[in-house]
């Protein structure tokens, strides 16, 4: 691990927020002003390909979005401000067989997405 992948690991995992590359970039430059924006974009390659972090795409955007958070969990996504919350959702084992069994498929793992609108903008 370099020192520059170190601070975009950092970058991330203490993030709660989903932080998108740029969001990132901004976080990795106040303690690496001199890091480019290149080394940033390969060091999310390489440690999402490694494991050490999730790339998602939530929302009606097509902006990646980073979680340190690589256990297994869920989504909600804000509609209005496209927050995006960890939650941790068991599926009764019936419904995750009934969906295999819809299209012949044994299901190992799921990944769920609700949306809706949080307190900050229902308010």
């Amino acid at each position: 691990m370099t020192p520059q992948r170190e601070a975009v690991l950092a970058a991330v995992r203490s993030s709660r927020v989903h932080p998108s590359a740029e969001e990132i970039i901004r976080q990795v430059r106040t303690t690496s002003p001199g890091i480019g924006l290149a080394t940033v974009y390969r060091s999310l390659d390489v440690l999402v390909r490694s494991g050490r972090i999730t790339e998602l795409r939530l929302g009606d955007g097509a902006v990646a979005r980073y979680d340190g958070n690589v256990r297994r969990h869920d989504h909600v996504v804000c509609s209005g401000c496209e927050r995006v919350f960890d939650v941790e959702v068991d599926l009764p084992s019936s419904v995750v067989s009934a969906a295999g069994g819809q299209v012949d498929v044994d299901i190992d793992d799921y990944d769920l997405e609700f949306r809706g609108r949080c307190e900050r903008c229902r308010g």
